[in-house]
């Protein structure tokens, strides 16, 4: 590590602990009536599986707030949708890399749906199984998803498109897995074989050569993020300074839609020579639909027109508790290279001085501030700083790899460079982060951005109350744990 980075990171150290543990559970008007296209959270980091030290590994959640009990028609994917991962290596906040995936949806038995006989009748099923799942028989299953995944090299439209294989099939095509429905249909303890047969070795063709393997999961997972989120919304009906494990988990019982994505860095960085990339993810649906007055099978409506963005996310509980109500949507439906266009919302923030109505703490005053910039829209200089101006997870993959029993749940404040705020891996604890760099955390470090005079109340203890660890998540990829089941019995 170069000597600039080993000074930054350890000023850094208090200041980053307590920023943003974020995620982005319905946090715009539109996206509430779309949950299938709502980005929850996002995650990026150097892969810290053993031996995959080479690689990024990017985590896309969607569909928020899943019940595992959600039947009869549990929490599938829009086919309609295109769903992205966006990769910025040349710091101009314009994808240069973008992972599309595209979601298939189709009835068991080929696409004709399963049926009975019944009084000389074939009659169709009303489930989606109707026995027993394995990974090596799922007759039983009536409803059945797949995705192609492909590369895109330049603009995320108009660029060159490159098919990402299956390493072991040499096809377009993998298979996700059903839902976790429960103990019957899969068996105690099986549900977890059942998910990682769905890991899929992939050949990356427009990556260069020797840069080309890597690993994709698509498929429902134990939802992640950690909070006590009706407090939170409640006008923080907690204590603030209380305990950082005082509160209940209102998310411990609640399951996600996982995109996972293993690439060698070499592919992400393009060999630029800082080593940082920065990432964020959307989802976009065709910009015209039309409901059919006389569906058929699993389509109820025809969608048609170009694409048309309406989820997008970076840093975590920026659209929530940055951006004002009235910008939610357009903040969704934009760009990291146009997010001047919410400048103000980030030098004006809202947020200290709502926290100074309910508790009396005092909201900084540095003019502009520089602290809250270089958080949301520039990155750290010393640690991820790319040179953009623009909202996106900022990862310096040059920066050393953290075994999963090392790491630290506050990251770069707790002089644990390869966490928050350098990418974001599944155990960094980031609402406290945010909330404490709100306040104005980062004036209380040497960093030359304010002056601890200019917030007052900025180096408090700020959390929500719910801890956040690597020990809640596995140490291979895709990291996040296997989903609850919809019953125990």
């Amino acid at each position: 590590m170069k000597a600039s980075h080993t000074l930054t990171v350890a000023t850094l150290a208090l200041a980053i602990s307590g920023v943003v543990n974020a995620s982005s559970h319905r946090e715009a008007p539109f996206i509430t009536a779309n949950p299938k296209v709502d980005a929850t959270d996002f995650y990026a980091f150097r892969s810290y599986e053993e031996g995959r030290e080479d690689y990024v590994t990017l985590i896309a959640n969607y569909n928020p707030l899943q019940d595992p009990y959600g039947g009869p028609n549990y929490f599938s994917l829009a086919a309609d949708a295109l769903y992205e991962m966006h990769i910025d290596n040349t710091g101009d906040g314009v994808e240069d890399l973008t992972f599309q995936f595209q979601v298939t949806n189709e009835l068991g038995n080929d696409g004709s749906g399963l049926t009975l006989a019944i009084d000389g009748k074939d009659m169709a099923v009303p489930l989606k199984n109707i026995g027993a799942v394995t990974s090596s028989n799922s007759d039983s299953l009536n409803f059945k998803e797949s995705y192609a995944l492909t590369m895109v090299k330049g603009d995320r439209r108009t660029g060159s498109k490159h098919v990402v294989k299956n390493a072991a099939t040499g096809s377009g095509s993998f298979a996700k897995p059903f839902d976790n429905v429960g103990e019957k249909t899969f068996g105690e303890q099986a549900y977890a074989d059942y998910a990682d047969s769905f890991i899929h070795e992939v050949t990356l063709t427009g990556c260069p050569v020797g840069s080309q393997s890597g690993r994709v999961f698509v498929g429902q997972r134990k939802d992640p993020f950690s909070v006590n989120l009706g407090e939170i919304f409640d006008l923080v009906n907690t204590n603030p300074l209380g305990s950082t494990d005082g509160e209940a988990d209102d998310l411990a019982d609640k399951n996600v839609t996982t995109f996972a994505l293993e690439v060698p860095i070499t592919c992400l960085t393009n060999d630029n020579d800082s080593g940082i990339i920065g990432s964020w993810i959307t989802a976009s649906l065709p910009q015209v639909r039309i409901l059919d007055p006389s569906p058929k099978n699993l389509q109820a409506d025809v969608s048609a027109g170009a694409w048309t963005q309406v989820s997008r996310l970076g840093m975590p509980l920026v659209n929530e508790v940055v951006i004002g109500l009235p910008d939610k949507n357009l903040f969704n439906a934009s760009e990291p290279k146009d997010d001047t266009q919410f400048l103000d919302y980030v030098t004006s923030p809202t947020l200290p001085v709502l926290l100074n109505a309910l508790f009396g703490v005092t909201a900084p005053t540095a003019e502009g501030r520089p602290d809250l910039v270089a958080a949301f829209l520039t990155g750290l200089e010393g640690v991820n700083a790319n040179g953009s101006v623009g909202e996106m997870v900022r990862l310096n993959t040059s920066l050393p790899v953290t075994d999963k029993g090392d790491q630290h749940n506050l990251g770069v404040a707790a002089g644990d460079v390869a966490g928050f705020p350098n990418g974001r891996r599944p155990g960094d604890d980031v609402v406290d982060a945010e909330i404490r760099v709100a306040m104005g955390l980062l004036c209380h470090l040497d960093l030359g951005l304010c002056d601890p005079e200019d917030a007052p109340s900025g180096d408090l203890a700020y959390t929500d109350g719910v801890t956040q660890s690597a020990a809640q998540f596995d140490a291979t990829f895709p990291y996040l744990i296997t989903p609850i089941g919809g019953s125990s019995n």
